[in-house]
């Protein structure tokens, strides 16, 4: 099995195996390798000490970001590259962090220690794949499964229970039985990390393609314990129909908590410390229904009235998931606000033609009055009884604040 390793890492491990170290390219590079999809990070391992290999590398080009772990990140040719010492661990007394590491000289001891098959194996030019417990057989079964004993993968650290899911639904592989198992049956460790954690492994699986088969309510019960579960087997089917992605995953979100209504929404999300943009952005699609307006243009204008291009797009396509009858319409109403948009048209009080100071300078009075007029002008364009002309809005105004 030949992988083609990026040139960055190719030279740091090459330049290893020339001071005598053992070293592999590890873990995700070497999964995606497999399945034919371009690596995000080249990660190496190494039998070398971290001492050793800052100054095989120099210090200019090390950053000693985890070296009681035995990690230096080497710079070369402007990127990054984590070089990990083989390593063994004790205890996990937090249910997250080992409380010490071991170095060890054999690669297959550091691979024993990882969550699964899949990010398991180790790769280097002159030794081929190093693949001692099957990972490579799962990933062309389709298969996320536990190194070793699932029970003890995740009593060592519990957010490998999410990504579990995570990794299952990104790649539409099935879990095996017995991990699966372990996962739900010390659900209730999730405790133990911290709701930054949970929030981006969720983030994560909403981002997969088809996550709905992956919200297993056994442990959201634990992470989302707002979320009625009865309320899950169709929140499922509406996120798979909702489109990919970790710029889609707010709608995605909006799916999942639609039942809490926007205050639960923004009490979950809050909990989860996710951003106020988040937050805003997923109560928005919540709180919004579908209009049942009988003009298109006019559906349009009102949205793009209160809301940006973006967000309409977003909720155009919630509302499609969750009626799928009116798709047509949706898509339809979606592609309306887009022409509206290039258009520039008038959707806003900020976009008349007049403003506040044009009205007063025609004798319009300030104050709550001088508000109701400009509100009165944009119904008027929004709903094609007057042309976004000054003069023409000037001289209605006129009579508005007579009457």
């Amino acid at each position: 099995m030949n992988i083609v390793l990026e040139p960055g890492a190719s030279a740091l491990l090459d330049a290893l195996h020339r001071a005598g170290f053992a070293a592999y390219a590890v873990g995700g590079c070497v999964r995606d390798s497999l399945l034919g999809l371009a690596p995000h990070d080249w990660d190496l391992c190494t039998a070398a000490r971290p001492e050793q290999v800052m100054e095989l590398f120099g210090e200019k080009q090390c950053i000693p970001t985890g070296l009681q772990h035995g990690t230096v990140t080497v710079k070369r040719d402007g990127k990054l590259y984590e070089i990990t010492t083989f390593r063994t661990e004790g205890s996990y007394s937090d249910g997250r962090h080992p409380d010490s590491v071991a170095f060890v000289p054999d690669v297959r001891e550091d691979l024993a220690r990882r969550d699964f098959t899949i990010n398991a194996m180790a790769y280097s030019a002159e030794e081929g794949l190093c693949d001692p417990f099957g990972g490579q057989e799962d990933l062309a079964r389709g298969v996320v499964r536990a190194v070793g004993e699932p029970l003890r993968r995740f009593e060592e650290d519990a957010l490998r229970i999410l990504r579990l899911y995570r990794f299952a639904a990104r790649f539409g592989f099935v879990i095996d039985e017995a991990t699966e198992a372990a996962a739900k049956q010390l659900a209730a460790h999730l405790d133990c990390v911290s709701v930054e954690r949970i929030e981006e492994e969720l983030n994560k699986l909403l981002s997969a393609p088809k996550p709905g088969a992956y919200l297993e309510p056994e442990v959201l019960a634990f992470v989302l314990p707002e979320l009625p579960p009865d309320d899950l087997s169709e929140a499922r089917e509406i996120i798979d129909a909702l489109p990919a992605g970790a710029e889609e995953v707010t709608t995605r979100w909006a799916a999942l908590l639609l039942p809490l209504g926007e205050d639960g929404t923004r009490k979950a999300l809050k909990r989860l410390k996710c951003s106020n943009a988040v937050i805003d952005g997923v109560s928005t699609l919540v709180k919004e229904k579908a209009p049942r307006t009988p003009t298109l243009s006019l559906q349009a204008k009102r949205l793009l009235g209160k809301y940006d291009l973006h967000t309409v797009q977003q909720l155009t396509a919630l509302w499609s998931a969750l009626q799928p009858e009116r798709k047509d319409e949706f898509t339809a109403l979606q592609k309306e606000a887009g022409t509206l948009t290039a258009q520039s048209a008038c959707c806003r009080v900020s976009q008349l033609a007049v403003n506040g100071r044009d009205l007063m300078a025609a004798g319009v009075a300030p104050g709550p009055g001088l508000r109701r007029a400009l509100e009165a002008l944009l119904e008027e364009v929004i709903t094609g009884r007057l042309p976004n002309e000054k003069a023409e809005l000037l001289a209605f105004a006129a009579k508005f604040s007579a009457s």
